[in-house]
């Protein structure tokens, strides 16, 4: 593993009021996974939709196996051996997996498609890349681990010398994740390259040989990881140590429940009763995927329609929509933030007010009313007429949750927050989420990450098959206690 395959030098990419890439550089060697690690915004997607060939640079080189590329259009980087698996996969979910393994270059006689021979060369890639599926099968109808073999199937029918993974992870479960690895270690071993970017630092340091880290557009060091703990690739990252997983100091909270749940029930996959939140209590949801945690935060927001029992301080909740939610205060911060959060193509400004003012907002209000919450949590932004869009995941996150405080909140619910983000914009959603709790806000958090839960929430349910099966003080009970009830569905 010792040449160099993949070279980027004084990488330079300007944007209107943000520098994105200042003189960044990356070496990759053939057989490698090297890791590309930094928080949101240090530069990471704007350098790899340049070796994409989606960004053109304002300076610098790039040279593949020796050769210097121009890279103009993404067809120019596909021709080149580059292929980029994005978190938002670049699949077509109606066709099939077939059709999507050769779409643009299906084998054909004249201008008819020759179909038993792409089904049996469809066939091949899958089985190249160990997936369990068929090449008729449509792609919308896939899990999303096999969605995510079929793009990197994809990748391999272009023959590409560098693949590049963007948070390939972040909707895989544990034993999905194996098969993810599985097919990453058979590419490299036949010398391709593979650049793995995720903000999970477990991942990186079981699958990487290499890390490059990123901050402020710069690439500021590389790091052998074999013989390189996470702290010092935090430290790397952020500039400083910042303890993510240190238990918060704060009192339990006191008083009679701000938010009690006496029963909520969605068909025959959801059954959670007797669950309490106090003002200023964070009350963490934990559990395998499908335990019904996003399911039940629907429920309570009237986003899925289901049978809620619940009561508000001294009044029955009535939830027949999200609009009566949010008037009862309510306010939930979604998995999916872009689909579902936000309006990617509006403004920051307006996306940060829309809650508290709608959609005809007076002209500098927006503006006003919501500049400081945008200060405070440290959303970074060119102007507030900046489509959110263009921010990145963090800040996106960062904005969704402005648009709850400057409306005002009396119970938050929170689904997978930290989803996608690095660690230092997890510290920093944590600490504005301590601060609501501290100011009397009633917070409800599903996540996956438990060290998260037991390292913030006062208290961790666990849901298990759509129930909620036991409650723990994360004080007082060893984090493998917990992890026992959510495999199991049994205390132990």
């Amino acid at each position: 593993m010792s040449t160099a395959l993949l070279e980027m030098k004084g990488i330079v990419k300007r944007f209107p009021g943000t520098l994105a890439c200042d003189g960044a550089e990356l070496s990759v060697r053939a057989g490698e996974v090297h890791c590309l690690l930094g928080e949101n915004g240090a530069g990471k997607s704007t350098l790899m939709k340049i070796l994409a060939g989606s960004y053109r640079p304002e300076a610098g080189e790039i040279h593949l196996d020796g050769t210097p590329l121009r890279l103009n259009n993404p067809q120019d980087g596909l021709a080149a051996g580059i292929s980029v698996i994005y978190q938002e996969l670049d699949l077509a979910p109606d066709l099939t997996v077939a059709q999507n393994l050769f779409l643009g270059h299906a084998p054909a006689r004249g201008p008819f498609v020759r179909r038993r021979q792409r089904a049996a060369a469809a066939a091949e890639y899958i089985r190249r890349v160990g997936g369990d599926f068929a090449p008729g099968d449509r792609v919308r109808d896939l899990p999303i681990v096999s969605q995510q073999l079929t793009a990197i199937a994809k990748a391999l029918t272009g023959d590409a010398k560098v693949i590049v993974m963007d948070e390939p992870s972040a909707t895989l479960g544990a034993e999905e994740l194996r098969v993810l690895f599985s097919v990453i270690r058979d590419l490299t071993a036949e010398g391709r390259a593979v650049i793995y970017i995720s903000h999970r630092l477990d991942e990186v340091t079981e699958i990487g040989d290499r890390a490059t880290v990123m901050r402020d557009g710069r690439s500021v060091d590389v790091f052998d990881l074999r013989t390189t703990g996470h702290d010092e690739l935090v430290a790397a990252m952020i500039g400083e140590a910042r303890d993510l997983m240190r238990r918060a100091d704060r009192p339990a909270p006191e008083g009679e429940p701000l938010l009690r749940i006496e029963r909520v029930r969605v068909g025959d996959i959801l059954d959670v009763a007797g669950l309490d939140v106090r003002p200023g209590e964070i009350v963490g949801l934990a559990g395998l995927a499908g335990a019904g945690r996003t399911t039940l935060l629907s429920a309570l927001f009237g986003a899925v329609r289901g049978e809620v029992n619940a009561r508000l301080a001294d009044r029955r909740l009535r939830v027949a929509g999200p609009r009566t939610a949010v008037r009862s205060g309510l306010a939930l911060v979604p998995e999916n933030r872009k689909e579902e959060g936000l309006f990617l193509g509006l403004a920051v400004a307006r996306n940060a007010a829309v809650a508290a003012l709608g959609w005809v907002l007076p002209r500098g209000r927006g503006k006003r009313m919501t500049a400081s919450v945008l200060a405070d949590l440290g959303v970074k932004y060119a102007s507030p007429d900046q489509p959110v869009g263009q921010l990145s995941g963090g800040n996106q996150q960062k904005v969704v949750l402005a648009k709850w405080i400057t409306r005002g909140v009396r119970v938050l619910l929170l689904d997978e927050p930290t989803r996608g983000l690095d660690v230092g914009a997890k510290a920093d959603l944590y600490r504005q989420v301590r601060r609501l709790a501290d100011d009397g806000v009633a917070v409800l958090i599903a996540s996956s990450e438990l060290s998260e839960l037991t390292a913030h929430a006062d208290s961790v349910w666990v849901l298990h098959e759509g129930r909620n099966i036991a409650r723990f003080d994360p004080r007082t009970t060893p984090e493998t206690d917990i992890a026992h009830t959510i495999i199991t569905g049994a205390t132990p």
